[in-house]
């Protein structure tokens, strides 16, 4: 499993984009994790599913009503990952209401997660290899704290957990 200290997996996700601009094109477009992640300071957390319970009425809500004061404590961006694909996530974004709060990105098949030691298998549910429940905070690449939830939990990979660890 990653641990304090290590680089981020050297994988690419993928994001929606509702818009075209910045060098983005309309529709699914590739994030390179060491790029995007370079000389940043993100909050990242991950589930194991868009549209899923506690992930739609906790985790995301959580992280987008307090995107300004993560920003304010020190965070250039927040991620949320999901093993689902782009345009799941973009759909989910527009639900959600994340736009210019949280970067909605796909793990489509897991590959951040597997090579991140993260993943939850849920196939006797039918839903396959997620990801495990869990938030990092992530300086230029690097993980510099990592909170991972027991299956079935939402106790410490809550936007409020990571504001303290901030702010602490």
């Amino acid at each position: 499993m990653i641990k304090v200290g290590d680089p981020l997996p050297a994988v690419t996700l993928q994001e929606f984009s509702e818009v075209e601009g910045n060098g983005c094109s309309i529709g699914p477009n590739p994030v390179n994790v060491a790029e995007a992640s370079k000389g940043k300071t993100i909050a990242l957390f991950a589930l194991p599913g868009a549209f899923t319970p506690t992930c739609s009425a906790k985790h995301v809500p959580g992280f987008v009503e307090k995107a300004g004061e993560l920003q304010k404590a020190g965070v250039d961006e927040i991620w949320c990952l999901s093993v689902n694909d782009a345009f799941v996530m973009g759909a989910w974004a527009r639900d959600q209401k994340t736009a210019g709060k949280v970067r909605m990105l796909a793990d489509g098949s897991a590959d951040f997660a597997k090579a991140a030691g993260l993943t939850l298998d849920l196939t006797g549910r039918g839903m396959g290899i997620r990801s495990a429940r869990y938030s990092m905070l992530v300086k230029d690449g690097k993980v510099a704290s990592l909170n991972v939830e027991a299956p079935g939990k939402f106790e410490v990979s809550d936007a409020g957990t990571m504001l303290s660890q901030l702010k602490g």
